[in-house]
């Protein structure tokens, strides 16, 4: 896919996309062995945010170009991602952002991961239309200044609906709001929210709901 002047036509971007696209192949085997050292171990040995820092957890390709053409379409002008993990979803939604004119706000709260993504961004050369928030994203998306054309929700599932409920004064009149894995039993209160509130109008895609503001 991708046209002529695309930044999906960016070699470096590409290259990025390959990379990071083969690493998360290996999320299989990551589990596997985190599962063999947890064995006898406390679960709550770790801060429960923190703990993934292994694991890329990305979206798949099918998921990235369906994330590209839904900010094209509707010409999403400010941007914002809930869980970059190692940035595969980031670099479809930067694509998009860099096509529209636009602007990326991505989040992170595992270190390395954000040490990583601001070298992807940079090889990437989507440094100056994407912005990496390192922390925990219930107190730096709320923050944020109103506007917002689409929110992406990849993070801790538990967390979609309070996150929600913090955004919406802050997005735009027919904002898109597309949620990953949404139909995790952690989500099951966010996806009943979605599907019967009036002011939202919602549709599944694959693991993935997509929701409009009315």
């Amino acid at each position: 896919m991708g046209r002529s002047g695309s930044h999906l036509d960016n070699r470096s971007w590409q290259r990025e996309l390959k990379r990071l696209q083969a690493a998360a192949g290996g999320d299989r085997d990551r589990w596997q062995r985190r599962r063999a050292r947890q064995s006898g171990q406390r679960s709550g040995a770790h801060d429960p945010l923190i703990r993934m820092g292994e694991f890329f957890l990305a979206v798949n390709p099918d998921e990235g170009r369906l994330l590209y053409l839904l900010a094209r379409a509707a010409r999403a002008r400010y941007i914002v991602e809930f869980g970059a993990s190692y940035g595969v979803s980031t670099l479809f939604l930067g694509a998009a952002a860099a096509d529209n004119e636009a602007r990326l706000v991505t989040t992170e709260v595992h270190p390395d991961k954000c040490r990583a993504i601001r070298q992807t961004l940079r090889e990437a050369e989507l440094d100056s239309v994407v912005t990496l928030l390192e922390g925990d994203a219930r107190e730096t998306i709320p923050a944020q200044e109103p506007g917002i054309d689409m929110l992406f929700l990849d993070g801790w599932k538990s967390q979609y609906l309070p996150l929600l409920k913090s955004v919406e004064p802050l997005l735009a009149p027919s904002a898109l709001v597309v949620a990953d894995n949404a139909f995790h039993e952690a989500t099951a209160d966010y996806v009943d929210y979605m599907m019967t509130n009036q002011r939202w109008f919602s549709h599944r895609v694959g693991n993935m709901l997509v929701s409009l503001f009315r």
